[in-house]
């Protein structure tokens, strides 16, 4: 007798390839509901109802399909136990061989904006992960795909072993099917949940060679039953990515996500930029952020907000650096990079989208947050001295305090001609901060600008910076010293802007 498969999916992406193999190479019978069987149909392909298979209609508007013991009996029934078999005979049921299934597109629907409650409840797939938690349950016996990722895969198992799946590639498959069930079920649960419930999992894709450090053991998650950002970026060259890789190639995109009108670069070192730069050109803009600061940029990372062409892709070549993320690469500037293989050159076409929230491990549990992802306002600033900026002034102050907010605390950035000239990243007070970008911006602060993420508790680092030739500074403000740092200011002919806005960065 044939074999039996059972297909019932939402996303139909490979479906008609798959049911033909099956049909015509490894001679399965087919049973389907809904579209899936609809689609069959039109594509001329032999297919029985799901309705027609157990004799009971569709009710509900179809939220009662599968949920039948003709179904869910052929999906369990153990072909290794006798009495299984004889309760199969008794009831003509046909063991299922295969069951392809993937589910409702809950998180699609959630995503859109002005959704209703009612219309995402009607998105919670019943029929669908009751399949894939029985079928994966019994992966003893049968076969679970969830993914059309794994169709090629699976076609290939069946050729290369007489037509069997083997029993390792269903397990393998039934984990991926338990996987998925418990992803789609977080995504139904936070939802329903609002802020009170919090929960996190995910998909491993890989193990990675190690995390920070070589004692420690590692692996990369997808979170969602959609690949998103990095899981969805295409690696056009370059050795696999580390785990550092993936944590800088983060903050480079947090950072490059600030600038969207302008071609921009920021290259990346242990998360912080030692370089960032607006230009005319991606070229310029690369030339300028790597010139910020060459000594570091020597084995880092670069974010670019526009396409990879030739001319940057030369300049790319002239250090060495760990990994290149751009929204595209011209095919020219693609043939320039392959002559350094090692380096990671990545396309994510969408460098703006990120995490609504973030989340740090602690003892006994985790917190979490949303992100830092507030848009700057000027119109909303408040210029506390009496000189005025001018307009290219407050231009190169919003550029400082953008690139400030993804500086670690205590942060300070100075810039001039929207490049950054020295960064002080991580000390334990805003002096020590001030004193190592002024130091790095030597004598290039005369007439520079300087951001600092937080407020200035006492004036001695509005000293510093005009002891040093810094002529205008962004700030949060909210010290209860702020009148100090004004007069300061004030004395010393500085421009003073508050933000009114902090960005610590931990």
């Amino acid at each position: 007798m044939a074999r039996l498969a059972l297909l019932s999916v939402s996303n139909k992406t490979g479906l008609i390839d798959l049911a033909r193999s099956l049909v015509e190479e490894f001679d399965f019978d087919l049973i389907s509901s809904g579209g899936t069987a609809q689609a069959l149909k039109d594509a001329g392909l032999p297919v029985t109802k799901v309705a027609d298979y157990t004799g009971s209609p569709e009710i509900l508007g179809g939220r009662v399909k599968t949920l039948h013991p003709r179904i869910h009996g052929g999906i369990l029934a153990r072909r290794d136990v006798p009495q299984d078999i004889t309760d199969l005979e008794n009831n003509q049921i046909r063991p299922i061989d295969l069951v392809v299934v993937n589910l409702y597109p809950f998180e699609e629907t959630i995503a859109k904006p002005g959704v209703t409650l009612a219309e995402a409840v009607e998105q919670i797939d019943i029929g669908g992960p009751a399949m894939l938690r029985a079928s994966s349950k019994n992966f003893a016996h049968l076969t679970v795909l969830c993914d059309p990722g794994q169709y090629n895969e699976y076609l290939e198992e069946l050729r290369q072993n007489n037509g069997v799946a083997s029993l390792e590639f269903r397990q393998k498959a039934a984990l991926k099917g338990f996987s998925h069930t418990a992803s789609y079920d977080q995504a139904i649960a936070s939802y329903l949940a609002g802020t009170q419930n919090y929960n996190l999992s995910g998909t491993q894709l890989q193990s990675l060679r190690y995390g920070e450090n070589p004692h420690q053991p590692a692996a990369w998650y997808q979170t969602g039953t959609t690949p998103t950002g990095w899981v969805a970026a295409t690696k056009l060259q370059g050795k696999e990515l580390s785990y550092n890789n993936l944590v800088d190639l983060e903050a480079a995109r947090r950072i490059i996500a600030e600038f969207s009108d302008t071609p921009a670069a920021t290259i990346i070192k242990h998360t912080n930029p030692c370089g960032t730069a607006l230009g005319s050109t991606i070229s310029e803009a690369y030339e300028k952020a790597f010139n910020a600061d060459s000594t570091s940029a020597f084995g880092g990372i670069v974010a670019l907000n526009r396409p990879i062409d030739a001319a940057t892709a030369s300049e790319l070549t002239k250090t060495f650096l760990e990994c290149v993320v751009a929204p595209a690469c011209e095919g020219e500037a693609q043939e320039i990079l392959a002559k350094k293989s090692n380096v990671r050159v990545l396309i994510l076409p969408d460098l703006s989208s990120g995490p609504q929230q973030t989340v740090k491990a602690i003892a006994g549990g985790f917190l979490v947050q949303t992100s830092d992802d507030i848009i700057a306002d000027t119109s909303q600033w408040q210029v506390v001295t009496e000189r005025q900026p001018t307009a290219d002034e407050l231009a190169e102050l919003l550029f400082a305090w953008k690139v400030c907010k993804h500086v670690k605390s205590n942060a300070i950035v100075v810039t001039s001609d929207r490049t950054t000239l020295g960064v002080g990243a991580g000390q334990m007070n805003r002096v020590g901060s001030v004193k190592i970008a002024l130091e790095q911006a030597g004598e290039k602060a005369k007439g520079a600008t300087l951001a600092s993420d937080g407020f200035f508790p006492f004036d001695d680092s509005v000293k510093t910076a005009a002891a040093a030739g810094i002529t205008a500074i962004v700030q949060p403000g909210g010290s209860v010293r702020d009148k100090d740092s004004i007069k300061a200011a004030n004395d010393l002919g500085l421009v003073m802007v508050l933000t009114g806005v902090r960005h610590f960065l931990h």
